[in-house]
This record gives C-alpha cells, structure tokens and sequence, in this order.
C-alpha cells in the first residue's frame, strides 16, 4: 500500500478582509482550493461563529481586558437579526486529486460596527484542519467614513439593541444636531541635535461603494481649520481631495513643535 499525505493550495491568505458595506447590503468574495495531492479528499468548512462550544468559550474575559496586544476577539460582533454574518458555500464536499473547487464568502451585516470578524477552518475527512483564514469585515451607516488614531471605543458590544444617540439629540435651532464622532490622533516628537524630523500618524478617508449611490463615482473631501493647525506646527497632506467608491485613501499628518513652544 501507499501512505500518502492529503495537500491543498488556498488561493486565500491568513486574513480575508470583505472591506466596507453600508448595513442591509452585502458583498461576496471568491477563493480557490486546489487538491495538489494524489488522491480524492473530502471537506468541509467550519466557521468558529457556530462552533457547538461558542457559548462556552464566550465564558469568559474579553481579550481587550486582559491582553494588551489583541484588541478584538475572533468571533466579533453579529447581527442583530441571529442570521450568520459571515456565510461561505459549498461548506462540504470532494475535490478530485489534481482539481479544484471555488468558495464564495458573503458578508451581509445588519448594524454599524468595525469588528465584525469570524474564523473559517478547511477540515479534511473530518479531522486534519488543512488551512485556517480569519475573516473581517466593517459596516458604516454613511458612504463616506474617516479612521485613525487611537480607538477610543471598546470593541465588545452588547447585542441588546439601543436606540440611537441621534434620536435623542437636543433640538437646536430647529434642527436635529446629530453627534460629532471624534478622532484623536497621537503624535509623539523627539528631540533631536541636527534637523528636526517631525512626529507623523496617518488618518484613512474612504467612500463605500453601494447600491443606494451607485450613479456616484467620487467623492469629495476638505479639511477645515488647517492655518489654525499650521501655527501650531501641524501639517496636513491633502487639505482637500476626490476618492473613488470603494476606496480608502491614507493622509499623512505631522508635527514639528513651533519655536515658542515650551518643551515641558
């Protein structure tokens, strides 16, 4: 007899990011399993999001609590309807040695949130896990969005539904004022003898690509503000620009303190 070892190539690596969706709308990706050794193997596609020991293994601490290093846990946030987040088809099956077999992955949230995150298994002939892909994904009530800096949000949520802070807003002249989400970005300058070589963090500007503006094509963007900036020694790549949907565009923003300001 022969003993052979079962093999695959994943057309996918570690991380598969599904990117922006506007709640309510969904996106697919496609990836590629090739059988690279001699004989037929079977498979299946596990989902860590509804593995039996998923409650269980909720039981416990949040990561972002006690480790400093990971911030979100592998199973995210879910939607709030109890339908899966993340659904890939075919989950099981054979591929023929030598032949291949495409996967498609759909990401349909339900709710705005940045950690939407599931862990997809490969499992051949029901024991041996051949290939291990983490899946992430982000959904923004608005087309246009803006990130960076340093979370300022915990990224653990309840799955109780809360109305709205939008809803409960003061009127102001008239006009409902919505909240102002802030940013904080961290810049820490060191002093050096010769030129000074200024402290940089970046902000990413994106715009969504949906169904409900597909007629859109770009968008536009400005800073405000920007000479109140520049006398404090902040400078801002691209005080103004156009991004394509579906892209996310990365702006420098640095600081070299001004000459009177007091180091300490």
């Amino acid at each position: 007899g022969h003993g052979v070892t079962p093999s695959i190539v994943c057309s996918v690596g570690e991380v598969l990011d599904m990117g922006y969706v506007i709640p309510g709308e969904k996106v697919t990706s496609t990836f590629k399993i090739q059988n690279t050794s001699t004989l037929t193997l079977q498979y299946s596609i596990q989902l860590d999001s509804l593995s039996p020991t998923r409650d269980k293994d909720q039981q416990r601490i949040p990561s972002f609590i006690t480790s400093s290093s990971q911030r979100t846990e592998i199973v995210g946030t879910q939607n709030y309807n109890g339908l899966s987040v993340f659904s890939v088809f075919p989950t099981e099956g054979e591929i023929l040695a030598g032949k291949s077999q495409d996967f498609v992955v759909t990401f349909s949230p339900d709710h705005e949130s940045l950690y939407y995150s599931d862990r997809l298994k490969v499992v051949l002939f029901g024991k041996k896990t051949a290939r291990v892909t983490l899946l992430k994904g982000a959904a923004r009530d608005r087309p246009m969005f803006v990130e960076g800096g340093v979370p300022l949000d915990v990224p653990v949520e309840s799955l109780a539904v809360t109305s709205p802070v939008s809803s409960q807003a003061a009127l102001q002249g008239g006009n409902l004022q919505e909240p102002v989400k802030s940013i904080l970005l961290v810049l820490d300058y060191i002093e050096g003898e010769s030129s000074p070589v200024p402290a940089t963090t970046e902000l990413k500007v994106g715009a969504i690509k949906t169904a409900q503006f597909a007629s859109k094509k770009n968008v536009e963007f400005s800073f405000d503000g920007l000479p109140l900036l520049q006398q404090k020694g902040f400078t801002v790549e691209a005080g103004k620009g156009t991004i394509q949907c579906g892209q996310v565009k990365r702006i420098g923003v640095s600081w070299v303190p001004p000459a009177d300001f007091d180091v300490s």
